[in-house]
């Protein structure tokens, strides 16, 4: 076999000065002759270590070598063996650190472009106009309730659905989704594309409830005197602040509140979704994971003068992906390394006007691996600022925990769980995704998922605990 070619084909985007002025998709996506001389890059490894990369083990040389031979139609059901929902995961998946980390090819250059390429099938199958739905099992009689409409909770559903039970997914905003509508943006994960993944979850027979909040409306206990069995795919709603003097002042915003803002309820388009939104010329992100770039690349897309990412520890140890931080460098993006916020100032009228920081410095590695952030006594200095975005992660929301009984909670609110099986310690009640781990990633949740639903489907058989 020859050496495959040791660059990745790269993939054609808008240009930064183009897309800081719309909220557009950045990449345009592979080209059938671009996806075709990609997947043939793969050595199509006996040992394929991509497989084991990935949360839902997707049958990745399989889906890649049908790409290689033009067989879109057969990729896409190979891909959806596994995995529901594969234009979103194509768009926002970690891969550099899953399947692609592993992936052989890049001990001779650039790993295989998984990701791209699953991007690819999922787009080339919605514009055939004929998505595909799997075969269904016969009704099981069974019926079961998830909570939640995140990627744990459709992809969940989705599986339960396959199975042949009566599945009824319970969402509390007025749009399915959960964070991949509230939390990404349209330039990095369209909405368009997450509705038409909902679709296809609805395809099998789903039966989909929005403005339905848990604990309030019904609770969990309510649920299962309905239902056979419950699912709980809430994720991590509540945000984290950094109770500094002066955080509760005007124009600052957790992430969650402006991201959603923004996102769903298109405040961007202000007057004609009444959504206002403080946009600001110069706008502070605290915070280095995806939801920090999203938030900031955001800022400058409402039209900021100004927008920075604060992070108190030095590029190297920042977790989000690559690929966010390239492009929001690429945008204009300015980076305040090793500082750490202490406090806000405000104008007369309580709305912020300064950030007040000090500079740190690297110590020795803590509990995450990363080097630890250590203050540098006396380095206080000041930032304009008049909106502050504070992006630090988030907790499950306490709601559905102190509305059941007899469900083990973490101690920072988690729902604990066998994370073999899902099961958590109320019978006839499962749980994942961010509920249980706190903030992580989309493949993550879905992996937990159908981890989940695997087991609820011989719980519903056996009726053993």
């Amino acid at each position: 076999m020859a050496r495959p070619n040791p660059k990745q084909t790269p993939m054609r985007e808008q240009s930064p000065g183009e897309r800081i002025k719309n909220f557009k998709e950045v990449p345009f996506g592979y080209s059938p002759e671009e996806a075709v001389l990609e997947a043939k890059r793969c050595l199509q490894c006996r040992k394929p270590f991509c497989v084991s990369g990935c949360p839902v083990e997707i049958d990745i040389p399989a889906f890649i070598d049908l790409i290689s031979q033009g067989d879109f139609r057969g990729a896409i059901r190979k891909m959806k063996e596994k995995n529901a929902l594969p234009a979103i995961c194509g768009r926002v998946c970690p891969q550099e650190e899953q399947c692609q980390k592993v992936c052989v090819v890049a001990k001779m250059g650039d790993p295989v472009s998984i990701g791209r390429l699953e991007r690819f099938i999922a787009d080339w199958e919605a514009e055939q106009g004929h998505i595909e739905v799997p075969p269904k099992k016969a009704f099981s009689g069974k019926k079961v309730a998830v909570v939640g409409g995140g990627p744990a909770g459709l992809t969940a559903a989705g599986e339960l659905a396959k199975f042949g039970h009566e599945v009824k997914l319970f969402e509390a905003l007025h749009k399915m989704g959960g964070v991949l509508v509230y939390g990404i943006p349209e330039f990095r994960l369209p909405k368009a594309i997450v509705d038409r993944e909902v679709e296809y979850v609805r395809s099998f027979g789903v039966e989909i409830v929005t403005s339905f909040v848990i604990g309030r409306m019904e609770t969990v206990d309510e649920l299962l005197k309905e239902f056979d069995a419950v699912f709980i795919g809430t994720g991590a709603g509540l945000p984290w602040f950094m109770s500094l003097p002066g955080e509760n002042y005007n124009g600052i915003y957790s992430a969650n509140e402006y991201l959603t803002r923004v996102n769903l309820m298109k405040s961007f388009m202000f007057p004609e979704y009444d959504t206002p939104n403080v946009k600001g010329q110069r706008v502070a992100v605290i915070g280095g994971g995806n939801v920090a770039m999203d938030s900031a690349r955001t800022a400058l897309r409402l039209g900021a003068e100004k927008s920075m990412i604060i992070y108190r520890r030095s590029k190297v140890e920042m977790p989000a992906r690559i690929e966010e931080i390239h492009h929001a460098e690429e945008e204009g993006v300015i980076f305040e390394f090793l500082t750490l916020p202490v406090q806000y100032h405000a104008d007369a009228n309580g709305w912020v006007r300064e950030m007040e920081c000090v500079k740190m410095e690297l110590g020795e590695p803590d509990a995450s691996g990363r080097r630890r952030p250590v203050l540098i006594d006396g380095s206080n200095f000041k930032i304009p600022v008049d909106v502050a975005v504070v992006a630090i992660g988030n907790s499950p929301n306490p709601l559905v925990p102190s509305t059941t009984s007899g469900l083990e909670i973490g101690r920072k609110g988690n729902i604990v769980i066998d994370e073999k099986t899902g099961k958590t310690s109320k019978k006839g009640v499962f749980a994942g995704g961010d509920i249980v781990t706190g903030a992580a990633t989309v493949i993550s949740a879905m992996g937990a998922g159908k981890v989940a639903a695997i087991n609820i489907d011989a719980y519903l058989k056996t009726g053993q605990w």
